[in-house]
């Protein structure tokens, strides 16, 4: 099993700036992929970004070009860089992790971000 603990949310103002970082215990050496989704309140859960083990990443068009998405295997932690924040960027973000194709996945607690002046 994989646990996942986020880390790094809160308040920020348009326009700032956010790093949230996501840390896997137990049998990380079962993941695959890792990503961050989003759900902001009375919406479905959204991928935001993904990263898999070989360094590819995939991003939602909503935050290309302003959020990165970045792995340390050493330290079995992924973050997510957030830039030129929105207030349609306000939600609650999950940590994901999955086995190689789908095979099992793992969600974090969630972490709440929000944007505003």
């Amino acid at each position: 099993q994989v646990q996942l603990v986020e880390s790094g949310g809160g308040l920020v103002q348009p326009g700032g700036s956010l790093r949230l970082s996501c840390a896997a215990s137990g049998t990380t050496f079962s993941i695959d992929a890792m990503g961050w989704y989003r759900q902001a309140p009375g919406k479905q859960r959204e991928l935001v970004a993904v990263i898999i083990s070989g360094g590819g990443t995939n991003y939602a068009d909503s935050v290309r070009g302003r959020f990165t998405i970045s792995r340390d295997n050493a330290k079995n932690t992924v973050y997510l860089q957030m830039s030129s924040r929105k207030s349609e960027d306000t939600a609650v973000y999950y940590c994901n992790a999955e086995g190689v194709g789908g095979s099992w996945g793992s969600w974090g607690q969630g972490t709440q971000v929000t944007v505003s002046s």
